[in-house]
């Protein structure tokens, strides 16, 4: 059976994801998302899982975004229930990108906590991108109960999920930052800043929270 130009293409393209250099790597799933095939989503999936430059992952998750989504969203679906924390996170990730409704029954509260950070982070990414209107608040408590989770920058990440919520996480913040403990108190009290100004910096506003927490007191909105 003689193989159109298409066929040897696919080839090429799952060769190339395997290949030991990150720069055919790279060339591969550009490829793969400039010229769209079928045959490629298990792969490219797969590749997600493992993948472990940045860059590369980044022009993967491109490339399943240019494929139909009845195609990559039941592969991605799948991907959420894996062992390796990488494919849950990357298939949030890609989730997030494609942006299709569909997705949201499967961010669930195990995800929103998963035990790895870059999951959870992944997962409360998703989550505000797929939140159907009208559960916002809802969603807003489910992330609070992360509030003072890790270190600096998984932080930074839940105050920005919970502020592209918007008006719906006061009341959720609010009630967090009067009860719990100490971090999480100043965590809430800390996104409730950067809610009412957004240029405040995260830095800044954690350290001040922490500070008024210490003194017992809390923030005057103004």
């Amino acid at each position: 059976m003689t193989m159109t130009r298409q066929d040897t293409d696919v080839v090429w393209a799952l060769h190339g994801l395997a290949d030991s250099r990150a720069s055919v790597r790279l060339r591969a799933a550009l490829a793969a998302g400039t010229a769209p095939d079928p045959g490629l989503v298990e792969a490219l999936v797969e590749r997600c899982a493992v993948e472990p430059e940045f860059f590369v992952r980044d022009m993967l998750t491109w490339a399943l975004t240019r494929h139909p989504v009845s195609l990559t969203l039941p592969a991605l679906l799948r991907e959420l229930g894996a062992q390796r924390a990488q494919a849950r996170s990357q298939a949030l990730h890609t989730l997030s990108k494609i942006g299709d409704p569909r997705g949201w029954p499967a961010i669930t509260p195990a995800l929103l906590a998963d035990a790895d950070d870059e999951v959870a982070r992944s997962a409360w990414r998703a989550a505000v991108v797929l939140v159907p209107e009208g559960e916002e608040t809802a969603l807003a408590r489910e992330l609070a109960t992360q509030l003072g989770r890790g270190g600096r920058e998984t932080q930074r990440s839940l105050s920005q999920a919970l502020v592209a919520l918007g008006e719906a996480v006061v009341p959720v913040l609010d009630a967090a930052a009067s009860a719990g403990g100490p971090g999480a108190r100043a965590h809430a009290l800390a996104t409730r800043r950067l809610l009412r100004d957004p240029d405040a910096g995260f830095a800044w506003a954690i350290e001040e929270a922490k500070r008024v927490v210490a003194l017992g007191g809390a923030p005057q909105d103004g």
